[in-house]
């Protein structure tokens, strides 16, 4: 398992793994223009072949994580929860004293990875995200960097 900071150069492969987990992927051009944002970074997961990433943003004093995705073929093999422990030390060393997300509040196995990696439920927003059999709320968590 080989964890590892990506920039511009990696676009596409975050797209096509985005593509792979996601009914409703981000194309290469929204990865470029949230890497060329100020505080986004994305770490990539490897082994033979890229098997998932994570996308953040490290800002004022806290972080988010704006997208996981890992490969199906490669899910409950523990690159989850690699690339979230990966995202929180990078932000904590960007400043951040938290680490915030949204998760849909019916994706259980994100919900339990979130909760296997240190994050708390803190709110929870109606209607967040859009599906064609109506709107799924959204679960709010925050993980503490600073201890």
């Amino acid at each position: 398992m080989i964890l590892h900071p990506v920039g511009l150069e990696a676009c596409f492969t975050l797209a096509d793994l985005h593509d792979r987990a996601f009914a409703r992927p981000w194309t290469a051009e929204a990865f470029e223009t949230l890497l060329k944002s100020p505080g986004v970074f994305a770490v990539l997961g490897e082994g033979d072949q890229p098997q998932g990433f994570i996308l953040c943003r490290a800002i004022a004093g806290e972080a988010e994580i704006l997208t996981v995705a890992v490969a199906p073929a490669a899910r409950r093999r523990g690159w989850g929860a690699a690339l979230v422990e990966m995202a929180a030390g990078l932000a904590r060393e960007a400043g951040a004293e938290a680490l915030f997300l949204e998760v849909a509040d019916d994706n259980q196995a994100a919900v339990k990875l979130y909760e296997a990696t240190g994050f708390d439920r803190v709110g929870l927003r109606k209607g967040y995200y859009p599906h064609p059999d109506g709107a799924r709320d959204a679960v709010v968590m925050r993980r503490t960097l600073n201890t």
